[in-house]
């Protein structure tokens, strides 16, 4: 007789027994390390840290979400929704199970060890002084687990409305784990390279991502439009947004949202968060007047979806510097993101020929890349007096205040992103195309992604 006869029909049951017993034992251990804190829990802090958590979330749902799902067309809209929504569930499980630990845990230059907080373990309401001596540790994994969750988010508008949902998943679970994680590793983590607060070779400055987040998504969100191919018709047939005050909806919620994203980068609620706060806002205002007046002179007519565009190009721009620059400094630099976002997506698309479909490479990458640069002239040790003295070099502390040195620093941390997401990127698209395929048929893609992949429709006609 077969010996599991008598488990038929019961395995289901079984296997969900054994994987809370799992989870018992991993929670006793977080339990057990988590009652001996050394570090003293600040509340002003920790309640700051989990207001910027939930602000970045918000970033994704409902603000990317709105944004990304107005931009398209009406038998696309769930389809581009699900691609920002399916990535909260997912990249939550990722960051649980080992996400987290390849991020921040001690490794190698490259990754952290994922066993090291396997599950979380180990992660606890004490702080990690390595980090935030003043934040439990756990507040500190949910504000990373935030900035995780809404960068493949983005890559996802370059190629709405063609994509394979099987496909488009399988990306972006590997695209996390070999790209993203070790960026984050790499930049705000133990690794070897580029953490400047933590003893890496090349000090490069990023605040909140300008690396990490946007240049990595956005030259990934290029290649993964190039190899997917142009939309059906595109460019010969007008694809204009289905719902633009849908759009501005999630343009007002980015906004608000971003103050978590940089401000909440600070890791406390002291003065360097209000002059993140303070550069973040106005370099959205700049970036949102210079694009404006670019669009009027150059095509007549200064368009609201245009100033939208502006003032998200004007959020990433700051990202990376907004907690090194002074206000009127990322004021320019806002001036000049929207200029160099507004030419990226109007003058350099057309030239280029490519279907980006929702300008996230023009926006978030060429943004990015002039905040990246721009703060290595204008990174200011009174704003951030940490710059002067926490990087050594061979035992002789040194200044990373803005100058044509610290310029370079910023020049070879853009170049080596660049580097990773495009060859990384062209690497998984490669493997997922060979598998699973990763563009819908022709058929499914004139009936719209929405019935072809979902079942649904947005509207009821």
């Amino acid at each position: 007789m077969n010996p599991f006869h008598r488990l038929r029909g019961k395995t289901l049951p079984c296997s969900y027994a054994i994987v809370l017993l799992l989870f018992g034992l991993i929670s006793q251990g977080h339990a057990a390390e988590a009652t001996t804190p050394s570090l003293t829990v600040n509340t002003g802090d920790n309640a700051w840290l989990l207001a910027s958590s939930a602000l970045v979330l918000m970033m994704t749902a409902p603000g990317l979400v709105l944004f990304y799902g107005g931009l398209v067309r009406t038998k696309n809209v769930l389809s581009t929704m699900m691609h920002s929504l399916i990535l909260m569930a997912l990249i939550s499980a990722v960051w649980m199970v080992y996400g987290y630990s390849m991020a921040f845990a001690e490794g190698n230059a490259c990754f952290g060890n994922p066993l090291t907080h396997l599950f979380l373990k180990g992660v606890g309401t004490a702080p990690n002084g390595d980090y935030a001596p003043t934040i439990p540790a756990e507040t500190f994994m949910l504000f990373q687990m935030m900035f995780a969750i809404i960068t493949p988010a983005l890559i996802s508008g370059a190629v709405a409305e063609r994509v394979k949902f099987s496909a488009y998943v399988t990306f972006m679970l590997v695209w996390v784990t070999i790209i993203y994680l070790p960026l984050c590793h790499m930049v705000w983590g133990k690794g070897g390279f580029f953490n400047w607060a933590l003893g890496g070779k090349i000090p490069v400055l990023d605040f909140a991502g300008g690396t990490v987040v946007h240049i990595s998504s956005g030259v990934s969100a290029l290649v993964f439009a190039l190899m997917i191919g142009k939309r059906d018709g595109f460019p010969r047939q007008p694809m204009v947004p289905h719902n633009v005050v849908m759009s501005l909806t999630g343009t007002g919620l980015l906004w608000v949202g971003w103050f978590g994203f940089n401000a909440g980068s600070a890791l406390n609620a002291g003065g360097l968060a209000t002059n993140a706060f303070a550069a973040t806002h106005f370099s959205a205002a700049a970036a949102a007047l210079s694009w404006t007046l670019m669009e009027w002179k150059f095509k007549g007519k200064p368009s609201v979806l245009g100033t939208a565009a502006g003032m998200v190009a004007g959020l990433a721009t700051i990202t990376p510097a907004s907690g090194f620059v002074s206000i009127p400094a990322a004021f320019c630099i806002g001036l000049a993101g929207g200029v160099v976002c507004f030419l990226a997506v109007t003058e350099m698309k057309t030239y280029l020929r490519y279907d980006d479909s929702l300008d996230v490479f023009g926006v978030h990458c060429m943004g990015s890349v002039a905040g990246m640069l721009l703060l290595g002239f204008l990174a200011n040790p009174e704003i951030n007096p940490a710059i002067a003295s926490a990087f050594t070099k061979n035992g002789v502390t040194v200044s990373l205040a803005g100058g044509m040195s610290q310029f370079w620093n910023q020049c070879i941390g853009v170049a080596f992103t660049v580097a990773l997401a495009a060859v990384g990127t062209l690497i998984i698209l490669k493997a997922v195309d060979a598998v699973i395929g990763l563009r819908v048929d022709q058929e499914d893609e004139s009936v719209g992604l929405d019935l072809s992949q979902h079942g649904e429709r947005a509207y009821n006609e």
